[in-house]
């Protein structure tokens, strides 16, 4: 029996889901949490062999005494894991120094979590990536931005999500920014480019093969959506194309990924640019992670299967006989609190009650990037699929 320590099994609220399927495939799960035991769904409960609860997720002290407890007494840990982009450094570093080798160790950090250490990784495997600086002083921004022409994007080379984000768009904004940025952070500037983000999400097998592959589109920018508090849009694609597959598999090979579930973002281009012609993928970023929130429901529900499992027989079997279903597009629209929306929640539901698989409110620690309430449907075509955003995004003229 495998022992699988998954650290924050609680949040997001969906992931008690992995740890059902690993122990339905016989692995002694060990979750290791800061939520009392008691507050824990009955779900979660019944998927976990033994819960270890910290004082403080964030004290590295206090979680590495929690693993070094449950490996003395469960014996060797074979896989660690959280699957959230927020502890992926220091799943890695706790890999190291228990020696569990399925999975990154510390060594493998830098070119999985600075996207500028990335960019070699994509184009090794032959796909384009936008023009860098890394943000040092005005006159080192200004020269860059001279050959590049604004607007052009700022962020943290290491962050998550959209967060810390900002379009410049002139030297007041550069100034601006260059004055109020944090100085410890260390931040890369991009060219900017005309495009929507379309992703491949694949769960990876021991050889670096695909499992499960599906993808996402996002219409408008999670940078706008955070900074001006917009609606949040993105739906799973019904069926995968062919250059994103493409594109995917060469990241996965590039970047030696290896038994686990990856989330990597590509710009679809809007127009002709210097970088490639309308329509061409060039990189973006890779997460090596499950893309967040409700994502992976939306897989299942896109694809009629279930990732949770899939992920689980990855574990426990490096394969798994669990197949597709009916395809279709799985849309999820996050609506922002204090808009004056056309429909009712009443509406929504008399309309698309059929189609809805899910509808609730969103956890504030996601509502930045993802609204307040969010409506989640399938559709059998794109049209279908247009028309359920068209209606529910409407807000009344003043």
């Amino acid at each position: 029996m495998k022992n699988v320590i998954f650290i924050s099994p609680n949040f997001p609220t969906n992931y008690w889901q992995f740890c059902r399927q690993l122990k339905n495939n016989g692995m002694n799960v060990l979750g290791i949490g800061d939520q009392p035991y008691d507050e824990l769904t009955q779900e979660l409960k019944d998927s976990l062999n033994e819960y270890y609860k910290v004082s403080n997720l964030e004290n590295d002290d206090e979680v590495y005494r929690a693993i070094a407890f449950l490996a003395f007494k469960h014996g060797r840990i074979d896989w660690l894991e959280s699957n959230n982009e927020y502890w992926l450094e220091r799943d890695a570093r706790f890999r190291t120094d228990f020696h569990i080798t399925s999975g990154f160790q510390e060594e493998d950090i830098p070119r999985i979590k600075f996207k500028s250490k990335m960019k070699e990784f994509y184009t090794k495997a032959g796909i384009p990536v936008a023009r860098y600086h890394i943000v040092d002083d005005l006159e080192g921004c200004a020269a860059f931005i001279k050959e590049v022409g604004y607007p052009v994007i700022v962020k943290p080379d290491n962050g998550v999500g959209a967060s810390h984000t900002y379009k410049i768009s002139n030297e007041d904004q550069l100034k601006s920014f260059l004055g109020e940025k944090e100085p410890e952070v260390s931040y890369i500037m991009e060219e900017f480019i005309d495009a929507e983000v379309n992703s491949y999400d694949a769960i990876i097998d021991s050889k670096g093969e695909p499992m499960f592959e599906t993808g996402n589109v996002t219409p408008n920018s999670i940078m706008d959506i955070v900074n001006n508090a917009d609606n949040s849009i993105y739906y799973i694609v019904k069926d995968l194309p062919e250059d994103t597959r493409k594109a995917g598999r060469a990241t996965v090979k590039s970047f030696g990924v290896k038994s686990r579930f990856v989330h990597f973002e590509f710009f679809r281009l809007l127009s002709d640019q210097h970088i490639g012609k309308k329509g061409d993928v060039v990189a973006l970023e890779v997460n090596m992670r499950p893309c967040g929130g409700f994502s992976p429901d939306m897989m299942n529900f896109a694809n009629s299967t279930d990732v949770y499992k899939i992920w689980a027989d990855m574990i426990a079997f490096d394969r798994s006989t669990k197949p597709d279903g009916e395809h279709g597009y799985c849309a999820f629209a996050g609506l922002r609190d204090g808009k004056n929306f056309v429909m009712s929640h009443e509406d929504i539901i008399e309309k698309y009650g059929a189609q809805l698989k899910m509808d609730e409110r969103i956890p504030d620690v996601l509502s930045g990037a993802m609204g307040n309430q969010m409506y989640v449907g399938v559709f059998k075509t794109k049209e279908e699929m247009d028309a359920f955003y068209q209606d529910v995004l409407a807000v009344k003229e003043d």
